[in-house]
C-alpha cells in the first residue's frame, strides 16, 4: 500500500491535549458572561465535552440564553484558553512532528477543534508550511452534527488535497470511524494516553510514532 496524501487529526495526534480541568473553567467562564454565576455542575461538562446541538438548546433554555449566541461565546472562549496553553508551554507539538518535513505525500489536518484554535496552533508553533490545508469546526451548532464520525470536514480536506489515495491518522475510535465512513484507510497512533487503549474499531494500521508514517507511504 502507499499513499499521495495524509490528513492528521490535530489534539493527541500532532500537538499534545489540553487538560479537562482547563477546558472546564473556560466552559464555566462562558456561563458567568452571560451572567450565570452558579450553574448546575451537571450542565457545566455537558458543555465543555461532546456536547450536542439538543444539548445547548436545553441549557441555553434553562438560563434564559440563545443558543447560538452562547455557543460561539463558549467555543472562543475555550479556543482562548486552549491558546494560554500553548503560549505557556503546557500545550506543544509531539518531538516526532519533524517527521512529516520529509513525508512525501500531500499533508492536511482535520480536527473537531474550533477552526480557531487550529489556525492559532500552527502560527503559533510555526508548522504551518507542514501542512497544505487545515479545517477545524466553525463556531456554531451546526457544526457540532458534522464532528468526526460524520467525514465532512475530512472529505473536504481530501478534495482540496485532489486525493487519490488517502490515509487518516487519528488517536480516537471517532477518527478511525471517520476514515471507514470517507471510505479511505486509517492508522491509530498510540501516543501515552493511548498506549494501552483496546479499540472497538480496526484501524488499517496501529503505530507508535508520526516517524512510521515512512515506511508506511513509502511501501
Amino acid at each position: 500500500m502507499s499513499y499521495d496524501t495524509v490528513v492528521f487529526d490535530n489534539d493527541g495526534v500532532l500537538v499534545g491535549r489540553t487538560r479537562f480541568d482547563v477546558l472546564r473553567e473556560a466552559t464555566e467562564e462562558t456561563f458567568a458572561q452571560f451572567g450565570v454565576t452558579d450553574p448546575n455542575p451537571d450542565h457545566v461538562d455537558d458543555m465543555t465535552i461532546g456536547a450536542t446541538p439538543s444539548d445547548v438548546a436545553t441549557v441555553s433554555d434553562v438560563y434564559n440564553i440563545e443558543s447560538e449566541q452562547f455557543w460561539r461565546t463558549r467555543d472562543s472562549t475555550v479556543s482562548r484558553a486552549q491558546q494560554e496553553e500553548a503560549r505557556a508551554g503546557r500545550k506543544t507539538p509531539y518531538e516526532d512532528i519533524d517527521a512529516l518535513s520529509g513525508l512525501d505525500t500531500a499533508k492536511g489536518i482535520v480536527s473537531s477543534n474550533q477552526q480557531e484554535t487550529v489556525d492559532f496552533l500552527l502560527d503559533h508553533f510555526e508548522i504551518s508550511d507542514l501542512f497544505d490545508t487545515a479545517y477545524g469546526r466553525e463556531a456554531t451548532t451546526e457544526s457540532l452534527t458534522l464532528r468526526k464520525p460524520n467525514p465532512h470536514y475530512l472529505e473536504r480536506a481530501l478534495a482540496d488535497l485532489n486525493a487519490e489515495s488517502a490515509l487518516y491518522v487519528g488517536d480516537n475510535e471517532s477518527d478511525i470511524k471517520a476514515a471507514e465512513n470517507a471510505d479511505i484507510d486509517s492508522a491509530f497512533i498510540r501516543r501515552p494516553h493511548r498506549s494501552d487503549w483496546d479499540l472497538n474499531v480496526w484501524p488499517t494500521w496501529d503505530i507508535d510514532s508520526l516517524d512510521d508514517l515512512h515506511e508506511i507511504c513509502g511501501a
